[in-house]
């Protein structure tokens, strides 16, 4: 029987690594150090709290998407309602789409490998606007022509530039260990008393959690080409899968943190690109800034063709009248413009989005697990998303504008550590149970 099959802890360990591929991106390399340069001697509970949000989540949304055997990115958000599934879907993929996460390998690129050369180039160097609308528009021109027909060509470019990719950190990390620039410094805002939670809510901008609905449905097809068809062992594969690409997730961003910090006393730069750029110029020289440019620039293409691709897709399937061309035109024309207005800008930009839609997300991944203990009931799923919610949309407006707080005048337990959807959400969850007691007598 096919539910008999067993795969090899081979093939276990390379779909773990394709895991690991799909979230690691080379925008994410610029959270940790500046989350290290900012958290300095509390650098440790903040790296923590960012491998919690940052590699525990998404590896945990991966495994919801198992646990509810679903074959399409909707599954978890459907159990509230058709209507809201769509809604959320829509936004999760613009999200990791034109928004926010396809501008950012843009503008990640360039600051890592255009930037460092400018001052070779004087007349763009004193445009650095010009600069960047010029390699926008290259940059963003080999995306759109390699999301037309993105084929075996993105695959076969992520094959080799990751581990590439990885090989580049891995050796620049080492020199830090062994040899590090400077001192950790004393801590700043948040970090000073809650380190651990500002560490959290940082792992929110690598946008991972709610692309682990995507990623999940990924994983399970790679697990049924093996011949498995078993729930409890798609389950299984799925958990070892995921603990190898934790550990690799999780060791990547500790490194990098620890970069940020113990770089804080020698770096006056700020932002997680010129971190990476100035460190990598000061151990390695001029080729060590070409070799990590190069890398990154070549690392971002593929991930940025392969999420304009999967956003051309998924709105294609709902508005067919709209061809896969015309939506990829689109998306990379809309993401090009975006990239212009920096990355600084449009991390600021992402923020309250994520404050909005992270809060959600958290949930649903943990009502997949608990999705059992109360029979599925919809109710359940209404009541604490809806909660969670209210909530949530007024830490997005607090997070565009502080003067837009208006909607809770008394404070919400957890609201200083950024946690204020907690507690309703476990009202909701509550009230959702009764209700479906309720119908049920």
């Amino acid at each position: 029987m096919n539910s008999q099959v067993k795969i090899s802890k081979k093939n276990i360990f390379f779909i773990g690594l394709m895991l690991f591929s799909l979230f690691f991106g080379a925008g994410n390399l610029i959270f940790p150090p500046e989350l290290g340069q900012a958290a300095g001697e509390n650098a440790w509970p903040a790296i923590i709290g960012f491998l919690i949000s940052g590699v525990g989540l998404p590896i945990l949304g991966v495994m919801a998407i198992t646990y509810v055997g679903s074959d399409d990115a909707e599954g978890l958000s459907k159990r509230v309602h058709p209507y809201f599934a769509v809604g959320l879907t829509a936004l999760t993929y613009l999200t990791i789409g034109p928004f926010f996460a396809v501008p950012r390998t843009g503008t990640v690129s360039y600051e890592i490998a255009i930037v460092p050369f400018l001052e070779y180039i004087p007349f763009l160097q004193e445009r650095s606007q010009l600069a960047l609308a010029l390699f926008t528009v290259l940059y963003f021109a080999i995306v759109y022509f390699l999301a037309l027909n993105p084929g075996k060509f993105v695959d076969r470019i992520g094959k080799i530039i990751t581990p590439l990719l990885l090989i580049v950190i891995t050796i620049l990390l080492v020199r830090v260990v062994v040899g590090p620039l400077g001192t950790y410094t004393a801590p700043t805002g948040d970090y000073v008393d809650f380190a651990l939670f500002r560490g959290i809510t940082e792992g929110y901008l690598t946008m991972d959690t709610i692309a682990a609905v995507v990623f999940g449905i990924i994983v399970v097809k790679a697990i049924k080409d093996l011949g498995l068809t078993d729930q409890k062992l798609i389950q299984k594969t799925a958990w070892k899968a995921g603990l190898v690409a934790a550990i690799c997730l999780g060791t990547v961003y500790t490194g990098l943190g620890y970069l940020g910090a113990i770089s804080a006393s020698e770096i006056t730069t700020s932002g997680g690109a010129e971190i990476l750029a100035v460190v990598s110029g000061e151990y390695f020289g001029l080729m060590g800034n070409v070799l990590l440019g190069v890398t990154i620039l070549f690392a971002c293409i593929p991930t940025a063709t392969g999420l304009i691709s999967s956003c051309a897709i998924y709105f294609n399937k709902q508005f067919p009248r709209v061809s896969y061309k015309k939506l990829v035109l689109g998306f990379t024309l809309f993401s090009a413009g975006i990239s212009n207005f920096g990355l600084s800008r449009i991390i600021e930009f992402s923020i309250p989005v994520l404050s909005f839609i992270y809060p959600i997300v958290i949930v649903l991944i943990f009502l997949a697990f608990l999705d059992k203990l109360f029979g599925g009931k919809r109710s359940v799923y209404q009541f604490t998303v809806l909660f969670t919610g209210i909530v949530s949309v007024n830490e997005g407006l607090t997070a565009a504008n502080a003067n837009w707080d208006y909607l809770f005048w008394l404070p919400l337990p957890f609201a200083e550590v950024g946690f204020a959807w907690v507690v309703p959400a476990v009202i909701g969850f509550v009230i959702g149970l009764l209700v479906s007691f309720m119908r049920g007598k």
